[in-house]
């Protein structure tokens, strides 16, 4: 058995990890590569031939782990990908998206004639299509969680839930070579317990060698508040003592839902006046009904709201905006609201018409519930800038900018040591850290190996025989 980190080493964007079983060629994820110093056309150039990749195993939807898929089918993959009914209807979901922001950039690029000798000039093309797409999706094999699948004689696996997203999947192989059963297991990503809507990671069983995220190590999350206590006070000070607007930056799939819920929870509580709530994203009104058809994939206390109350994703105060024209409405809605918007790290998307009408507001607030990496207007407002570029105008920033992480996603390190310390430790051979910034990877790997495990970080491409 050989392991090769094509992926997500000493990074935090695309995973792919390629395990050899006795010439059988497996990739676990293929997500899209979109660090800081990364053009995106670069995801052509895999370190394989596609076409010799026999199967491709998806842990969950999110792009960075699944984003480069159709280009994989684009050059050559014909095999199957195997992931949890959810993770295959949101995967189609965000890869059309994918695909439009693509066709979007490209759009917004000023024409440059070619000359003939670079007429078919990748950096004039997007990644893939929809028709790719299509492609990638007709491949997809739906395998439910917790059950023993058969590859080969040689190869079983098993998806184990995570949380982190629906359908989330740490994926467990049991490998038998000469005779002799080995086990890998890839958590993708590592979700929170006890997190809105979704269900709690379960532990891994017996497991020889574990490829594990870290994008968490070292950070602990918030834990003086839980998240209805902090939005009924924000919600308080913003909207309700006085006249303002709270405006809340959110991934679409995931992050929205989980939000939306904790939201329904407060006022169905009467814990506040029902403050009007508008989810203003096309892609999180789809992304939700495939919440609801999915709907046995929730938690146990989502399940439970769902009997007494009704849908949770639904409300008296609450509006769903779908079209352009009712999201520029909203800009001349005076009364005090709530308005959940994408993108989380304010990149694109309506959040950007909202912030440009607000954000020298002082009796707006912009609450952060996610991650803001690096150069975006998002971490921007996070590190304080006085004044940010919107639209081509210099706007000074006069609303609050407030954060909690108690809506992110993932584990923090107590929380991926706890995962780790649950598999049997005496046959725990090796873990390897992919999945997280530098500092990250160092401090979670100082804290394995002070409690005696050995743990590793690799760089790109390196082959580890197992």
């Amino acid at each position: 058995m050989k392991l090769t980190v094509w992926g997500a080493a000493q990074q935090v964007t695309g995973s792919m990890h390629l395990l050899e079983v006795n010439n059988y060629k497996i990739l676990i994820d293929c997500g899209l590569d979109y660090e800081n110093n990364v053009n995106l056309i670069e995801n052509i150039n895999f370190p394989f031939l596609p076409s010799e990749i026999d199967l491709v195993v998806l842990t969950h939807a999110h792009i960075d782990h699944s984003g480069n898929l159709p280009t994989l089918v684009r050059l050559g993959f014909e095999g199957q990908i195997l992931c949890t009914p959810p993770t295959a209807d949101l995967t189609q979901l965000l890869l059309a998206d994918s695909v439009n922001i693509f066709l979007g950039k490209l759009k917004k690029k000023p024409f440059k004639r070619r000359s003939k000798k670079h007429h078919h000039d990748q950096q004039q093309q997007p990644l893939y299509l929809q028709k790719h797409v299509m492609d990638t999706t007709d491949r997809i094999v739906t395998i439910g969680f917790n059950k023993p699948f058969q590859i080969r004689e040689d190869i079983e696996i098993q998806f184990i839930p995570t949380g982190h997203l629906l359908g989330a999947a740490a994926v467990h192989f049991k490998i038998t070579e000469a005779g002799k059963t080995k086990t890998i297991a890839f958590t993708g990503d590592i979700g929170r317990k006890n997190y809105p809507v979704l269900i709690n990671p379960e532990n891994l069983p017996e497991t020889d060698f574990l490829v594990t995220e870290s994008t968490y190590g070292g950070r602990l999350h918030t834990a003086t508040e839980s998240i209805e206590e902090t939005l009924i006070k924000v919600i308080k000070e913003t909207c309700i003592n006085q006249p303002g607007r709270l405006i809340i930056p959110a991934f679409s799939v995931g992050r929205t839902q989980s939000l939306v819920y904790t939201l329904n929870k407060i006022f169905s509580k009467n814990l506040l006046p029902p403050v009007p709530v508008f989810v203003d994203s096309p892609m999180a009104i789809m992304a939700t009904d495939i919440y609801r058809k999915h709907h046995k994939y929730v938690n146990e206390d989502a399940r439970s709201f769902y009997q007494k109350n009704g849908d949770e994703f639904e409300f008296a105060n609450l509006s769903y905006v779908k079209e352009l024209k009712e999201s520029k409405e909203i800009s001349n809605h005076f009364e005090p609201c709530i308005i959940i918007s994408s993108a989380g790290m304010l990149e694109g998307g309506r959040i950007q018409d909202h912030l440009f009408y607000n954000i020298q507001n002082f009796y707006a607030t912009i609450l952060f519930i996610g991650y803001c990496a690096k150069n975006t207007l998002g971490y921007r407002l996070l590190r304080g800038d006085a004044v940010v570029r919107l639209r081509g105008r210099d706007l000074s920033v006069f609303a609050t900018i407030k954060k909690t992480d108690q809506l992110s996603g993932h584990a923090d390190q107590n929380g991926i040591m706890e995962y780790i310390k649950a598999i049997p430790k005496e046959g725990l051979k090796k873990i390897f850290l992919v999945h997280g910034e530098q500092e990250s990877m160092l401090a979670l790997q100082s804290a394995l190996k002070d409690d005696g495990y050995e743990a590793v970080i690799p760089e790109k491409g390196m082959i580890f025989e197992l």
